[in-house]
């Protein structure tokens, strides 16, 4: 199977402690999102997990652990966004901090296991397209040597960020401006060595040297491990998603980097009262199994094809 930690939280910002804990015991329990009294117990054998994805905005926690990992192998989503205080709260400086994390990452894991991701791209009076272009250049040239590709998306309007997006005045671009902006961030990323793609788009953007992008990568982790996965297509994202098939770990309502755009967070009054009761060692993120809640074994196994 492939782990995925996580498309819900930021596992390694905020619970890295917790989920090396899991490695240690050897399985981890999740909650279904859609019937939350079921709930799945989970090997993390070697044996089990073929790829680990990490998902984050900060990595920081687990650099002086990645030894930790080494039965594993894994790559890293990294998104490295311009954004202030005001979209993204509580992620730290990129200039002073998240810069210097992302090259240190680097370089302890190699360019082609840490996937830059500048999104999603969204524009405001104050976050125009000069703002992203200077700003993505500036990362860009920071970042020379550090990674191989980069992805870009543009903001998804959901009801659970609708306000804040209206209160920060979000618009969209006429289609041919669009393209302008995203062929130039395209060419800036050619210049400093890097591959551009897109996540979870309609919007066909071939002809401006951008392809559709598989964040949960088969041929990438194919790469990593070194033997070929008998994967499909996850069915549980949307029909533009090209990642493969894979299981999240992560609980909806927990990640604190408290994003204007984030799609799973309910309110900051959920995240707080979350956050709350996490304990490192929980066999469940952020929640307790209580007498009401059924568990099962996921019966889990190796996608290599032998």
């Amino acid at each position: 199977m492939i782990l995925s930690v996580s498309r819900r939280t930021d596992i390694p910002s905020y619970y890295s402690d917790w989920f090396f804990e899991r490695l240690k015991e050897g399985f981890v329990y999740t909650r279904n999102p859609m019937n939350p009294r079921q709930v799945r117990r989970l090997e993390l054998s070697p044996e089990t997990v073929d790829c680990m994805v990490f998902w984050t905005k900060n990595p920081a926690p687990m650099l002086e652990r990645l030894a930790e990992l080494e039965p594993y192998p894994y790559y890293f989503q990294f998104t490295l966004t311009g954004y202030g205080r005001d979209v993204e709260a509580h992620v730290p400086h990129k200039k002073e901090v998240m810069i210097p994390v992302f090259q240190k990452l680097a370089a302890q894991v190699g360019s082609k296991r840490v996937i830059w991701r500048y999104d999603p791209i969204l524009f405001t009076p104050r976050y125009t397209t000069e703002y992203h272009i200077r700003a993505f250049r500036q990362m860009a040239e920071a970042l020379r040597g550090c990674t191989d590709k980069c992805v870009i998306s543009f903001v998804d309007t959901y009801a659970k960020n609708v306000k804040k997006l209206q209160a920060l005045g979000v618009y969209e671009l006429p289609k041919e401006e669009l393209e302008a902006f995203v062929a130039t961030l395209c060419a800036i990323a050619k210049e400093n060595g890097m591959v551009m793609a897109s996540c979870s788009e309609a919007i066909d953007l071939a002809h401006c040297g951008i392809a559709h992008n598989a964040c949960i990568d088969k041929a990438l982790i194919e790469d990593i491990i070194g033997c070929k996965l008998k994967g499909a297509k996850d069915r549980n994202q949307r029909k533009e998603c090209g990642c493969m098939e894979s299981i999240d770990i992560g609980t909806y309502h927990t990640c604190a980097n408290g994003c204007a755009y984030c799609y799973a967070n309910h309110s900051d009054a959920r995240v707080r009262e979350n956050c709350a009761i996490y304990d490192v060692h929980s066999p469940i993120l952020c929640g307790r199994i209580g007498e009401e809640d059924k568990v099962t074994e996921r019966r889990v196994g190796s996608l290599k094809e032998e």
